[in-house]
């Protein structure tokens, strides 16, 4: 039980490093996504459709402010027996981020990034209120070494998430390094992996990553027992292998496929306790997409 605590709170802020990771490296100009999770032995099935868009301004030190925003439609459907009624309504789930974020070029190699997000995560039944509405602040520094044999990025911060239970700043690690003409290495969270880079078109890429999100209800569902669910979330740990064909210097297509490790989605109360099971079961995993990088 303390692991699988452990591992929400992880999910919970993995949303921060996703941004400053992103912010710090090379942003997306442009991302569309689609992710399915077929249903499984729980009855439980889920898609998410991302769309990232994100506009780098540069400034006259070669700092630059990014200015973007990302929106995450999920399907969520749950079909068997013993479910509260109510959790039929949860089929559409809404996260939105809004981005402004200042990457400071402190010299060659440095560079001191700040993010704010405001997010707003619903079910969207009713006009946006206090609950549907949180903040992330994400502070680091990146070191990136382009233009050598062996080129590498490491990303050192603290991210503070307003949804999370525990609500103090939590450590930010990423380092990425190209370790052979056809190999590099990212260890991290929410992400580890290796990839093996064919040639600059075709990469392959096996990973371990965290995944979560948390949604406000904007209806209570009440329980059997009594108790009232104001709020849904899930946390999961994913083992994926991908294929990933460049266009151009900077426009992607991709494909994942994998398989959970660890899932759990849960219906919390007000004092942010899990009091019902949703989803526990293991899933199959599969995402595809387009981007362009900057």
């Amino acid at each position: 039980m303390k692991i699988r605590r452990r591992l929400k709170y992880v999910c919970f802020w993995a949303g921060s490093l996703w941004t400053v990771c992103g912010v710090a490296q090379t942003p997306d100009i442009f991302r569309a996504e689609y992710m399915m999770m077929p249903r499984n032995d729980q009855g439980a099935k889920l898609s998410r459709i991302k769309l990232v868009v994100n506009v780098p301004i540069t400034l006259k030190d070669s700092s630059n402010i990014i200015i973007g925003g990302e929106y995450n439609r999920l399907d969520y459907g749950l079909r068997r027996d013993g479910i509260p009624s109510g959790v039929e309504g949860l089929r559409h789930l809404h996260v939105a981020d809004f981005n402004l974020a200042y990457v400071y070029r402190y010299n060659e190699f440095w560079r001191i990034i700040g993010v704010v997000t405001p997010r707003l995560s619903s079910t969207l039944g009713q006009p946006i209120g206090k609950g549907d509405i949180s903040f992330n602040v994400t502070a680091g520094v990146l070191r990136e070494k382009k233009h050598v044999d062996k080129p590498s990025k490491l990303v050192l911060g603290i991210a503070y998430n307003s949804t999370v239970a525990l609500r103090v700043p939590l450590p930010i690690v990423y380092y990425e390094k190209r370790f052979h003409e056809h190999w590099t290495y990212v260890i991290g969270a929410p992400k580890t992996a290796i990839k093996y880079h064919f040639n600059e078109k075709h990469q392959l890429q096996s990973e371990f990553i965290l995944d979560g999100y948390y949604v406000n209800l904007q209806n209570s569902i009440v329980l059997p027992g009594g108790g009232a669910a104001t709020s849904i979330s899930s946390s999961a740990a994913l083992a994926t292998l991908g294929y990933q064909y460049a266009i151009q210097k900077s426009m992607f297509l991709y494909i994942y496929g994998g398989h959970t490790l660890f899932q759990t989605g849960v219906l919390r109360n007000s004092d942010r306790d899990d009091i019902f099971t949703l989803n526990d079961g293991p899933s199959f995993y599969m995402r595809a997409g387009f981007r362009i990088g900057l």
